[in-house]
């Protein structure tokens, strides 16, 4: 038993350490490539961006989450400069248009992407290439003012990609490749510019916090014109919602997204354990009874037995005026001649019923006794009308 003891106190003991290892233990490095202005890992551009007020002093850099469309059209934007740092930098026709008159109104746009798809692709003739076989190509600019007499280097292939098609008459090689492979070009539009990076990799954190890492983006970006307005783009690499979620702090923390998850999973099983103790058992309720047969009827029953047929007449004479006013719009003052002629006319009957039944309901109008049979007639002439009409149910 004393054995079983000590087996079980190293074994607790070993569990702890190896625990408080766990712990304690560094976070692996995230080389995902996300280009995020928010991310500090090695590819994203939290460096880049948090320091863009050091390369254009005095600039106002604002966020901007709107497609291209909404952003270049209606004067939204101010003059400036407007930067895109995506996997993708996707423009639509309308897109792309509104984008240049922009840029010819005399502001600059910078986009930096691994792929350019679309018709910014298809208007300028954009292919991207990467240099597979030549690892880690130095860059330098075709300025000589800025050219440097030994090329600068970078290492994991960030160098690598470059424009291996582009539109010769309208743009200019800014940085080659050592092999001549244009990487940055500048595309003239009225009085501004539209400049185009192939190696986003080289503006992310993982390059900028190397030892003379900054030199080049730095000279990259000096071809921006000074200005008061930087525009950083959140919409192409799809950046919109990832700093707008409240729920962000939650679901970014593994402990806390669990504890969220028990917590709706409680709150679910108490709602559904109410619900199932206190419902109550629900009254069984007669449908209401139709009384409109009934109430028909008790009111044939009492016309009869009160056998007042003139009343029964001048009621029937009422309802079917006001019939010929709201279907047929014609007026019941008189049933004279000339509404005869307006009574054919209008509803399309035969001129014998026409003449039969307003020569009938002349007659009644005028009888303060009616019989059975006057009465049979005058309904029987009525009903022919609304055949002959086709207004019935009107």
């Amino acid at each position: 038993m004393k054995d079983f003891k000590i087996y079980i106190s190293v074994g607790s003991v070993l569990l702890l350490i190896y625990l408080v290892a766990q712990f304690n233990r560094p976070n692996p490095v995230n080389w995902a490539t996300t280009l995020s202005y928010n991310d500090k890992i090695p590819y994203g551009t939290y460096v880049f961006y948090n320091r863009l007020k050091d390369l254009f002093p005095g600039a106002q850099v604002k966020n901007i989450s709107k497609s291209p469309y909404d952003v270049f059209t209606n004067g939204n934007l101010t003059s400036g400069s407007y930067i895109v740092i995506a996997q993708n930098a996707t423009f639509s026709k309308i897109d792309f248009k509104e984008m240049v008159k922009y840029v010819s109104a005399g502001n600059s746009v910078f986009i930096s992407a691994f792929n350019f798809d679309g018709y910014i692709s298809d208007s300028l003739k954009l292919e991207t290439g990467v240099e597979y076989d030549k690892k880690n190509p130095g860059l330098n600019f075709t300025n000589p003012q800025l050219k440097k007499a030994a090329d600068y280097k970078f290492d994991n292939n960030i160098s690598s990609q470059y424009f291996s098609k582009f539109d010769t008459a309208r743009a200019t090689s800014i940085s080659q490749n050592q092999y001549g492979q244009s990487n940055y070009l500048r595309f003239k539009f009225g009085k501004g510019n539209l400049f185009l990076f192939a190696n986003p990799q080289i503006l992310t954190n993982y390059s900028l916090l190397k030892p003379n890492g900054s030199e080049y983006p730095a000279k990259v970006l000096s071809y921006l014109p000074v200005t008061d307005n930087i525009y950083w783009d959140l919409y192409q690499n799809h950046d919109v919602s990832a700093d707008q979620s409240p729920m962000r702090v939650f679901f970014n923390n593994p402990g806390l997204q669990w504890a969220y998850y028990l917590s709706l999973a409680s709150l679910l099983l108490f709602v559904i354990y109410e619900i199932k103790r206190r419902q109550r058992i629900i009254p069984v309720i007669e449908p209401l009874k139709n009384a409109t047969v009934e109430f028909v009827s008790v009111v044939g029953k009492v016309y009869y037995e009160q056998r007042d047929n003139s009343n029964i007449a001048a009621k029937k004479i009422v309802y079917f005026s006001e019939h010929l006013r709201n279907v047929f719009g014609l007026k019941t003052g008189n049933y004279n001649n000339d509404f005869l002629v307006s009574f054919i006319n209008k509803t399309g009957i035969d001129e014998s019923l026409a003449r039969d039944l307003v020569s009938h309901i002349n007659y009644m109008s005028q009888q303060s006794r009616v019989s059975d049979h006057e009465l049979i007639v005058l309904n029987q002439l009525i009903e022919k009308f609304y055949i002959q009409s086709g207004s019935y149910g009107k």
